[in-house]
């Protein structure tokens, strides 16, 4: 959920419009079912294929919120520009600030989406469907969303993709997305992870948010090394979520903690994000894995799935890799073996997801990158992993707030001929590169035209 969603969401519960006649005549013909024995899954094809069910199968308890529409497990984006008001639209005033925002269910208004296409064969099911502007009165997204779900013993796995189709073709700043944005009723309150700088290690975990603490609204931030995070009921059984990759999460309650169904305004949040930019015709698909259990069953699958974990490797061939910029752009989508980023007179970079790796365990650095540019030298920067990356925070509002910190630098020589070459950077030379690692940055030199990047990563490349 993007922070002006996230300071929006009381007004919407304000404003949610009341339950319809059709929502009330709501049937299982509109509904798509699979039941494994373990767990239930039921997706609603009367707004856009979203989940509105998932219990325990033995106990058939439904622990997903559908108060309104913008809650569900759902997809849901975020791009340019803000405000995002075509010709003729007729914009929530409460929520204009989120701009360009496509969502699975409905819009703010009361407009659903359209499945265009579903399949289920008892094993898994496939929805295809046009989105809604969730600020906009009935305006669909120019893209359409594709879900496919399939269980596995306790687990739901889940690939999600965008197929994006906009007339504006500008590259806009990447934003963080949801993905996907997950409510849970009021039972479901108890949020859990793993943080700390020793992931898959069995270390202890946290409980970020419970029954009787001061925490509620707003939302929580957080870094889960494990990329997972959890929302329990009082006897530590719910809804865990995994998105390999994922490591800044975002989640808490709303209202009253403890009680309250489906339809009623208390609900849990949870969310994996990455920030991503979206290309006006970006193929965007992610994987993410539900797991209904305890604490203990959600993090056993979590660990016996998992890759084990080694320091990152960015091969550029066919998409970002989930870095951005500041101050520039690339090519656009399709990527077609490596970034094509622009370089400008003053120097402009670029930024790696948040993710964690041990320094002693990645000393070298290598960029294979062909730089045209008179300078003779660039950077690359580093976050260590510090106090504040082992705390949640409150998304927004008067609480305290993570201090900022300096990013850590290494100069390295380059050859600006443009031609393809590999540099070796010695990143153990600088005395701060020590621990956990949280995220690179690569300044670009000053110069014209691009700066071809094929490779960042700690492993001599191929």
């Amino acid at each position: 959920m993007s922070p002006i969603r996230t300071l929006l969401f009381l007004t919407m519960i304000a404003i949610t419009l009341p339950a319809s006649a059709a929502d009330k005549k709501m049937t299982n013909d509109q509904m798509s079912w699979l039941d494994n024995g373990q767990v239930r899954l039921g997706v609603d094809l009367s707004i856009g294929g979203a989940i509105t069910y998932l219990a325990d199968a033995r106990t058939k308890v439904n622990m997903i919120n559908s108060h309104d529409w913008g809650r569900q497990i759902q997809m849901s984006f975020y791009s340019g520009p803000v405000p995002f008001v075509p010709p003729d639209a007729q914009v929530r005033e409460s929520w204009k600030k989120l701009g360009w925002n496509p969502i699975q269910s409905g819009d703010c208004y009361g407009n659903r989406s359209r499945v265009i296409e579903h399949s289920n064969d008892g094993k898994t099911i496939h929805v295809k469907c046009i989105p809604m502007h969730w600020p906009l009165k009935n305006v669909p997204g120019k893209c359409t969303f594709e879900c496919w779900f399939k269980l596995e013993g306790p687990a739901i796995r889940v690939k999600s993709r965008l197929n994006n189709a906009r007339n504006d073709k500008k590259q806009y700043p990447g934003r963080s997305q949801e993905l996907p944005a997950v409510y849970t009723n009021g039972p479901w309150y108890k949020l859990v992870t793993y943080l700390g700088d020793k992931p898959f290690t069995a270390s202890g975990t946290t409980t970020i948010q419970d029954i009787n603490d001061a925490k509620g609204w707003p939302w929580r931030r957080f870094m889960a090394t494990e990329n997972w995070a959890a929302l329990l009921d009082k006897n530590g059984h719910g809804l865990g979520i995994w998105l390999p990759d994922a490591y800044r999460f975002l989640g808490g309650f709303a209202g009253k903690k403890g009680k309250g169904g489906p339809k009623d305004g208390p609900t849990g949040y949870l969310t994996p994000l990455q920030k991503e930019i979206l290309d006006h015709n970006i193929v965007y698909t992610y994987d993410y894995t539900l797991m209904v259990g305890s604490l203990k069953d959600i993090r056993d699958y979590v660990y016996k799935h998992a890759s084990k974990p080694t320091p990152p490797a960015w091969r550029f061939k066919h998409d970002r890799q989930h870095w951005t910029y500041a101050k520039t752009t690339d090519a656009g989508w399709p990527i077609r073996g490596d970034l094509r980023v622009n370089l400008g007179a003053t120097r402009t970079s670029m930024v790696s997801p948040t993710t964690i790796w041990q320094a002693g365990k990645a000393p070298k650095l290598y960029i294979r990158a062909a730089l045209k540019s008179p300078a003779k030298t660039t950077t690359v920067g580093f976050l260590p992993f510090c106090k504040q990356d082992a705390q949640d925070w409150a998304n927004w509002g008067n609480g305290p707030q993570p201090p900022a910190r300096p990013v850590v630098t290494v100069n390295f020589p380059i050859n600006g001929d443009g031609k393809m070459r590999t540099y070796e950077i010695d990143m153990s030379a600088s005395k701060q590169y020590r621990g956990a690692i949280t995220q690179l940055r690569l300044l670009l030199p000053a110069g014209k035209g691009l700066a071809r990047i094929a490779y960042i990563g700690f492993a001599a490349p191929q």
